[in-house]
């Protein structure tokens, strides 16, 4: 009878419970376990056995740059990090609101490490996340209009409960550029959450952009009601190498 039933379970793909089955009775401690407690066990093992796979594909997804949570920051360097306001955001309530993020600060300074904490909190907190550069972001759409694929990957940038738009700013956008992240971000407003991080400074993003027209319509759409994160400090990477 039990290989009948491991066989079914397998059959419905029900993992967690067949490992915790296996587990239960190779050990013989479900003599001393009620009905209700053996289902219990059964019940909190497949779920666990689902969550975990499923973090492992969103987290697989994201493709986030490092592996990084805010428990790993550093709130001992003086980087003007609000170790408050970090800890709530890794509760993801902002994405749940669509709200945004923008995070400056000059390089090294340990922006990306913390938009891939808050990226791998989300993932944690069952959001499907999406992390790339501002220019291979551009780069691959450019392609996609080109090869005809462009509809399908803004419609996945577009579903992403957030994205991480890394390094803005580095180089000037040209115009099909500016046009894409203003058609990203106005589709995204107040319904999915973008995260920006830039180490140019937010009142030089109009230059980054160009377009006057375009960029008042991305920035007013970006800095009302977002978080917004100034870093400071020398560079993390200089620090390390000095100890």
């Amino acid at each position: 009878m039990n290989a009948q039933t491991i066989e079914k379970v397998k059959q419905m793909k029900l993992y967690g419970i067949e490992r915790a089955y296996n587990q239960v009775f190779e050990s013989g401690s479900s003599q001393g376990l009620t009905f209700d407690e053996l289902l219990a066990i059964l019940i909190d093992a497949e779920y666990d056995e689902r969550y975990n796979r499923k973090l492992e594909r969103y987290i697989k997804m994201a493709n986030l740059k490092q592996s990084a949570s805010i428990d790993q920051v550093d709130f001992n360097t003086h980087r003007n990090l609000d170790k408050n306001l970090l800890v709530k955001l890794q509760m993801c309530q902002w994405v749940e609101k669509g709200r945004d993020i923008l995070l400056t600060g000059p390089t090294g300074v340990g922006k990306s490490f913390v938009a891939c904490a808050l990226g791998y909190h989300a993932c944690t907190n069952g959001m499907s996340t999406l992390y790339v550069t501002a220019n291979k972001l551009f780069d691959k759409l450019m392609y996609a209009k080109a090869d005809g694929s462009y509809p399908r990957e803004i419609k996945k940038i577009l579903k992403c409960d957030l994205l991480i738009i890394d390094d803005f700013g580095l180089k000037a956008l040209d115009t099909g550029s500016r046009n894409m992240l203003l058609e990203i971000i106005d589709d995204r407003h107040n319904l999915k959450s973008t995260m920006i991080t830039s180490q140019v400074p937010l009142k030089q993003w109009f230059e980054s952009i160009g377009d006057p027209v375009v960029a008042d319509a991305v920035m007013d759409r970006l800095v009302n009601g977002s978080y917004r994160i100034e870093m400071q400090g020398e560079s993390m990477r200089k620090m390390i190498a000095k100890r």
